[in-house]
Order: C-alpha cells, then structure tokens, then sequence
C-alpha cells in the first residue's frame, strides 16, 4: 500500500505530526505546497494534516476539492490544535467540518500540539494577542477560560507521538480489510 502524507504547518507542529505519521508508515511526506502539483494517483492512501485556527481547518478545502477524484483512496485528515485531545469544542468544530456526506469518506484525527508565538506570523500574534484580551476582560470566567487564558498567554508545546496511534490504527485497518479479512 503506497501512502502520502500532506501538511500545511505555520509554526511546526503539524509538520511534526505529518513527520511522525511518515517515519511510522514508510510514507512519502510533503508540503502542501509541492503536493498540489504532485499526481497523487498512484497512492492507496491520502493522509492530510493542517492546523485549527478559530474552530477552522486550514487548507481543508483543498482536501475537500480534491475528494471526488479519490474515490478509491482511503482518506484520512488529522488536525492539529493547541487544546487538549478532551475539549469538547474541538471535537464540535471537527464536525462542523466533517458533516457532508461526501467527507465521510474520510477519518479524521484531532492531535494537540501547541503554541508558538516565536514562529506565529504578526497577523496570527495580534489574534491571538486580541482573543487573550477578550477573555480576560470577561466577567465570571469559568474555570475552562480562567486555564485557557493561562495556557495561551505564553509558548508551549503539548504534542506527542501516541496521538498518532488512532491514525495508524485506521490504516491498518483499511488494510486488512482490504484483504479480506472484516
């Protein structure tokens, strides 16, 4: 089984991600920016990475333009958020993503990673600099936004390679089903 894995990372946790996914399947591993110009047929497997920002998936729509050509791929999207695996609103804004019917053709990941505002462009700084502000000028904070104005008000890194294991789980099952075996 011939597997891609595509990323789009701004300050390198997807990148990571989409690393370790490839050193664990002996797959090709590229950007999105050279992949868009790669024939992607001879792959059995389309793996896509990208990061969330404000309940979105960046690049998603190129994933999403591309599916009805990968009919017979097995499809897989892992998004990479600064939250925990647990936040419930991550888990809603993925399927906000992932509703069509046509998307579930695909599994999709959620791992956690981080931030790093050494490697954020000005734009994503300031936003994330207004969205700090906004929280902690609320009154009656729960105890969710009083942790999530300590979490983002610095750099910090909370990915690890075990969230990669539901993704390879979900190829080895696509498989061994191929095989016959389910």
């Amino acid at each position: 089984m011939k597997t891609i894995v595509i990323y789009h990372s701004q300050t390198g946790f997807t990148k990571r991600y989409a690393g370790w996914i490839a050193e664990a399947t002996g797959a090709d591993c590229l950007e999105l920016s050279v992949a868009k110009k790669k024939d992607l047929t001879a792959y059995d497997t389309i793996i896509f990475g990208s990061w969330a920002c404000a309940g979105g998936i960046k690049k998603i729509n190129w994933f999403k333009g591309n599916m009805d050509e990968w009919t017979d791929k097995n499809l897989i999207v892992f998004c990479v958020g600064a939250g925990p695996i647990d936040n419930p609103e991550t888990i809603q804004a993925l399927k906000q993503h992932f509703n069509e019917p046509k998307l579930e053709k695909a599994s999709v990941f959620y791992c956690p990673g981080g931030l790093n505002y050494e490697k954020m462009p000005a734009s994503s700084k300031f936003m994330m600099k207004m969205f700090t502000k906004m929280l902690k000028s609320k009154k009656d904070k729960t105890e969710a936004e009083q942790e999530m104005i300590t979490m983002v008000s610095t750099s910090y890194d909370i990915s690890d390679k075990k969230y990669i294991e539901p993704i390879l789980q979900a190829m080895d099952a696509t498989r061994v089903s191929d095989k016959g075996a389910f």
